[in-house]
């Protein structure tokens, strides 16, 4: 029997400022921009929006502020601040699938700025008290990472140059995108000598530190149908949340996207063999490596031997993170919303030199914390309802 929610909502309208550097312009002016581009694309106006979603690494009070700056109090019926780090918006985006389809609003808008390149040229660090690994020191969050980067090699014997071939891949998938922010060259050797910055990950193994703004507009299917665009549907939704100090992880070397990816799925109807092309949250290299194997594109401890088969780069069997990912794309401080808008974009056949040939369902995944919140998403075009 198909899940109730399977087709009801589409995305309707996409934004996204490609503003990766952008000096003078406050994270609310990246979110205000993508917000009107996501409207205008699926021609509608703010006077539609009902419902808000939003997230925000230094604001306690996001949805408060996004009210405000875009004056959407008086028509407001529904509004979600929920916070996992980059993760939010797919959290968000299962949400609003909820909202809608019970007839608590008619329109949602999913929106987040930042501009930390410009303000600072750092990632900026969430304010919450880490009291287990504080004394200790952590470089945060790379340490994190470079924790459980360091258990997957001892377990499974996965390998620097593993690791060194999703920057490659990355980087090679951004030579066919205008929008990614780095596009030359890159070779083994260069990523294989990187600056060390946390062992075993170099500053190659890590993602940009961009300025950036994304949203999403969100109806039920009949509704977009109608609207200016071709709608993508959303097939399934997952979420799932293991920890928040790297310390209390349960298994350093298997995330919960395990969880949240065969919730999506099983939502969805499908199979890991249906997914035509998949956008996984690259904050640093070992992320796609477990987030492979974790959503079953291969089993566990297979994920360097995966990759390095050129499975994930063009041309390989599993077209992934196809606009450049956060490691060569963009990466402004929460990038989950933007594995959305690349699945969309490939969904509407609308993704040029990279596009993927008769893509009809896409996997879009994001990471929150410190492999700490997974949420996963399907979705299809009209041809999978």
């Amino acid at each position: 029997m198909s899940d109730p929610l399977r087709g009801k909502v589409a995305i309707a309208g996409i934004g996204n400022t490609r503003r990766w550097h952008a000096p003078g312009r406050s994270a609310y002016d990246q979110l205000e921009e993508a917000a009107f581009l996501a409207l205008e694309d699926c021609g509608l106006t703010l006077g539609d929006v009902d419902a808000l979603y939003c997230a925000h690494s230094t604001s306690g009070l996001p949805v408060l502020n996004v009210v405000e700056r875009l004056g959407l109090g008086p028509n407001l019926r529904h509004a979600d601040g929920t916070m996992v780090g980059g993760a939010s918006f797919l959290f968000h985006l299962r949400g609003a699938v909820s909202a809608l389809n019970a007839g608590q609003c008619d329109v949602a808008l999913i929106c987040y700025g930042s501009n930390q390149a410009s303000a600072g040229g750092r990632l900026v660090p969430m304010p919450d008290p880490q009291p287990y690994e504080a004394p200790y020191k952590p470089r945060y969050p790379i340490s994190s990472y470079a924790l459980a980067a360091a258990r997957h090699m001892h377990t499974f014997g996965t390998t620097r140059e593993h690791l060194a071939q999703v920057a490659l891949a990355a980087r090679a998938w951004a030579q066919l995108n205008p929008d990614a922010q780095q596009r030359g060259p890159l070779t083994l050797d260069e990523v294989l000598g990187a600056r060390m910055v946390s062992d075993p990950l170099s500053k190659a193994d890590c993602c940009l530190v961009t300025d950036g703004g994304a949203a999403l507009v969100l109806t039920r299917a009949d509704r977009a149908r109608d609207l200016a665009r071709l709608p993508v549907h959303v097939l399934g939704t997952g979420v799932a949340v293991s920890h928040r100090q790297i310390s209390q992880m349960p298994d350093l070397t298997t995330s919960a996207a395990a969880i949240s990816g065969a919730a999506a799925l099983r939502e969805a109807a499908l199979g890991i063999k249906d997914v035509d092309h998949a956008m996984l949250y690259d904050a640093f290299t070992i992320c796609t490596l477990m987030f492979l194997e974790d959503l079953g594109f291969c089993t566990k401890g297979e994920g360097g031997d995966f990759v390095a088969s050129g499975a994930i780069s063009p041309g390989g069997a599993v077209p992934v993170n196809t606009n450049g990912g956060g490691l060569s794309c963009n990466h402004p401080g929460m990038y989950g919303i933007f594995t959305l808008l690349e699945a969309v974009t490939q969904l509407r056949g609308d993704a040029g030199a990279r596009q993927v040939a008769g893509a009809e369902v896409a996997l879009a995944h994001a990471n929150g914390g410190v492999l700490s919140s997974q949420a996963t998403a399907i979705l299809g075009t009209a041809a999978t309802i």
